[in-house]
């Protein structure tokens, strides 16, 4: 399991560079690897995710855009090859057409590598577009639950009600 958080730039430690912040993962979990091994893995998951290993592995953090910095959390996440990935609001702090490609990668990468996602979202059109299965809560309690189709097209709470009643 791994988690990818809403905001990457603060995620992400100011005084490493981007090969380092990657790195750290497989030198704790992976340390039979060999740094040749390590550095191709690296360049890899970068590249699976566009982004150009030689443009950037020695950089810092706040020489990224907002969508290249989550796309450097990715690859941080991705690294280690987890089963499941918790995103919390991992589209929020990105422009309309980031987001979209954010969640179009994200997609692509779930079927890929056949990972489970448990994504916690506010924006129920970005919730639409990456829910199988979906969980309402209000006030930390689960209000309802069900497929995405159940809940889109058939809500029984009058909260649910109300929030897609606002988008739609």
């Amino acid at each position: 399991m791994q988690i990818i958080f809403q905001d990457p730039f603060s995620s992400l430690s100011p005084r490493m560079t981007i090969e380092e912040i990657i790195r750290e993962g497989l030198d704790v979990h992976e340390n039979t690897l060999s740094e040749n091994e390590k550095k191709l893995k690296i360049k890899e998951i970068f590249e699976e995710l566009g982004l150009n290993f030689k443009d950037i592995y020695n950089r810092f953090p706040h020489e990224f855009s907002g969508g290249q910095r989550q796309r450097i959390a990715i690859a941080r996440a991705l690294i280690l090859k987890p089963k499941l990935l918790i995103l919390d609001e991992p589209t929020s702090a990105l422009d309309v057409r980031i987001q979209n490609q954010i969640i179009k990668l994200l997609n692509n990468l779930q079927i890929k590598y056949h990972l489970s996602y448990i994504f916690i979202s506010h924006d129920i059109n970005v919730i639409q577009s990456v829910s199988d299965y979906i969980i309402v809560l209000q006030k930390g309690k689960i209000i309802e639950e069900g497929s995405s189709e159940e809940i889109f097209n058939f809500p029984k709470n009058d909260y649910t009600k109300n929030l897609l009643s606002a988008v739609f």
